[in-house]
């Protein structure tokens, strides 16, 4: 299978002066800073080895060895260690009509494809019913990312739980290099989730799929006093770590807002260490302890782009990836910001994410 590889020059790449101006106020803070509580001498780092390095000991079978090189190996960022995952799934995850009416192109299954395609992405990850509807037609050439569970808000009053949609061998059979599944840490619904997912993740081995999981945290009780700790990092961080006990090979994770999660909600356990000695308030700090949780970067974390919120979106997406970057991250899975707009403003948001990834002048901190 031939591959879509990087054939940037430097000159191509978006120069390091126009990232601080798209960072603002926060270039210095964000790009000078150095972290002395898990420093980067202590993490794995991405690199065009990464593979070598970090999955040959491991269990995992020459396929899934296959696939995963197929993944790192696809696009502007291939053989760099670093992932650009182009996600579009909210069609059911918050209904088409929420997510394609700002562009109808993408009630059209091939154009979320083309997509990917044309703006470089080492993947794209979709339902079964999208990647199904295209994939003799595209499925050699640009991995496919099957979501094999989803909520839905068509049920009333609205749930949040997630639920199979397919079977791996179907995803397997559309041609698909790895599975992706999402588990709502912290929720009633948990436990089953998570022996469903772990089963579906076994099953993948065995065909020789790559492994993506979603570690989200959900349940009422994690906002304490007006201060919402979803997207603390020391509960993230547990969440990845319970998905990289179930072997995931990628964790897909939402970058931190702030820390302390237990200590608020006091349940669970964890050490005072956590905060004081292993984390600060710097996003980079907090999102490495992310990274931490994921075997020290062994296995790769990227973080979502989140929601569109219009003419910010170019510039909170670079943010995002300098944090994670920076942090010793392996990239974005970013979709909304993308494709809730014009064909070529969606294009090069994403190559201006991947351009941070290319920048040699970023490094890590």
């Amino acid at each position: 299978m031939q591959l879509i590889q990087n054939t940037n020059s430097e000159t191509d790449l978006m120069a390091i002066d126009k990232i601080q101006e798209l960072l603002g106020e926060q270039a210095k803070y964000l790009l000078e800073h150095k972290s002395t509580a898990i420093t980067k001498n202590q993490i794995h780092l991405p690199s065009g080895s990464f593979i070598d390095d970090n999955f040959l000991g491991t269990n995992r079978g020459i396929p899934t060895l296959r696939s995963l090189q197929q993944l790192y190996g696809t696009g502007r960022l291939a053989n760099t260690g670093y992932m650009s995952i182009l996600p579009i799934d909210q069609g059911i995850e918050h209904s088409a009509g929420a997510s394609f009416a700002p562009n109808p192109l993408y009630f059209d299954p091939e154009n979320i494809v083309k997509l990917a395609i044309d703006s470089g992405c080492n993947g794209v990850a979709s339902t079964f019913g999208v990647l199904a509807n295209v994939s003799r037609k595209y499925a050699h050439k640009i991995p496919f990312i099957v979501k094999l569970n989803h909520n839905e808000f068509l049920s009333y009053p609205n749930q949040y739980d997630q639920t199979m949609y397919g079977s791996v061998e179907d995803a397997w059979n559309m041609g698909a290099v790895a599975v992706g599944a999402t588990v709502y840490f912290g929720a009633q619904e948990s436990r089953r989730q998570l022996l469903e997912v772990s089963e579906a993740f076994e099953r993948a081995r065995e065909l020789g799929m790559a492994t993506i999981l979603w570690c989200y945290t959900r349940n009422s009780g994690f906002k304490v006093d007006g201060v919402d700790y979803h997207t603390s990092a020391d509960l993230t961080g547990q969440a990845n770590h319970l998905g990289v006990t179930i072997q995931a090979d990628i964790i897909k994770q939402k970058l931190p807002t702030n820390n302390g999660g237990y200590n608020a909600t006091r349940h669970g356990k964890t050490h005072e260490n956590v905060y004081s000695k292993l984390s600060s308030d710097h996003p980079i700090d907090l999102t490495r302890y992310q990274v931490a949780n994921c075997y020290m970067g062994k296995i790769g974390l990227i973080n979502s782009g989140g929601e569109s919120k219009g003419a910010s979106d170019l510039s909170e997406s670079v943010i995002t990836a300098v944090i994670n970057k920076r942090a010793g991250g392996q990239g974005l899975i970013l979709g909304r910001k993308a494709f809730q707009r014009p064909w070529s403003e969606g294009v090069d948001l994403l190559n201006t994410v991947q351009d941070v990834y290319l920048n040699k002048d970023i490094s890590i901190a």
